[in-house]
């Protein structure tokens, strides 16, 4: 895809005046980017019927190993059209009623009927575990941006799919080209996001519907053709399973080809790094930069909670710098 790929999101008109909006997998469509959209369209749409959604470049729900069915944002649904990573995030007022948490966003009707249903307190939350229903929470947000335009919106939010008929209006490109898109991963340790990835390169790879078939197709290659690693196993994309397998010279292999790269690691005095945890099990790699700006790479692999990864790290760094004199 390259560093400059940039994630898109298309708006048709069809012949029976409906909007229809179809979804790339842009991991980064957060209520801002919606209203941003939304006040794009009034100059070239005058009024619609149906708001319709297409969400088929992915397929409907991408079963992701490792990702349960728990209200927790990482294990959020996949698809090919989201909304704030298909989470919603609500407070309860002084009444115990549920508002939105935040200003930019406000509670759609599919997000109030979740969490009334749940019955939770304030919080981050995965609510809907169907591809399709996230889809439809995006396609409310969407016409309450439209409303606060003036638009004039007669009929009812819906899945669908654009055909060959109908006319596109606009083509929303993401202000953020693929490498801000991982760098925004990495800092925010999203599953949600590199799994969105890891659906949408295999669809861009192999063609549309995206799949984890595919996306396993298509980073297993790399592994084994570019990397050289004959003895890795990936089932998905974002290191939540634990049927996804390397070994720590394995992820030395990575290292070195993730060098030029290291930049959109988190920076924590000399140390760039990722972080990996799973119960019982906790996982650090990166790079350690010398003061002439050379870095050393690093693996930790470690089973058992109590081991203190920061002080390992930390006393990596001092016998690095003894033994180099900077």
């Amino acid at each position: 895809m390259g560093e400059c790929y940039r994630f898109h999101t298309e708006f048709y008109l069809d012949s029976k005046q409906n909007l229809k909006i179809k979804g790339y997998g842009d991991p980064l469509l957060v209520s801002e980017v919606w209203q941003e959209m939304a006040q794009a369209l009034p100059s070239r749409l005058q009024g619609c019927q149906d708001i319709v959604l297409d969400d088929t470049y992915f397929a409907p729900n991408p079963c992701i190993p490792g990702v349960d069915q728990s209200t927790n944002p990482y294990d959020a649904p996949n698809g090919a059209l989201c909304a704030n990573f298909n989470t919603v995030f609500f407070r309860r007022d002084k009444a115990g009623s549920i508002v939105s948490a935040e200003p930019q966003t406000p509670m759609t009707p599919l997000a109030l009927k979740g969490a009334r249903r749940l019955g939770l307190k304030g919080g981050r939350y995965a609510l809907f575990h169907d591809s399709r229903e996230a889809a439809l929470y995006a396609g409310e947000l969407l016409v309450y941006f439209l409303r606060e335009t003036g638009r004039n919106l007669r009929g009812s939010v819906r899945l669908g799919a654009v055909n060959s008929e109908d006319t596109l209006l606009y083509d929303y490109r993401s202000p953020f080209a693929m490498e801000a898109t991982l760098q925004k991963m990495l800092e925010f340790s999203s599953n949600f996001m590199a799994n969105q990835i890891f659906l949408a390169l295999g669809a861009y790879v192999y063609g549309p519907p995206g799949t984890v078939q595919k996306g396993v197709r298509v980073v297993s290659q790399y592994a084994r053709e570019v990397l050289h690693l004959s003895d890795i196993r990936i089932v998905e994309g974002s290191g939540v399973s634990r049927e996804n397998r390397l070994s720590a010279l394995d992820m030395l292999s990575v290292l070195k080809a993730f060098e030029p790269y290291r930049g959109l690691l988190t920076a924590k005095g000399q140390v760039l790094y990722k972080s990996g945890t799973l119960k019982g099990l906790k996982r650090r790699a990166g790079y350690v930069e010398s003061r002439q700006g050379r870095p050393y790479y690093f693996v930790f692999f470690l089973n058992g909670p109590k081991v203190d990864i920061d002080a390992l790290t930390a006393d990596l760094v001092e016998s690095l710098d003894h033994c180099h004199g900077d």
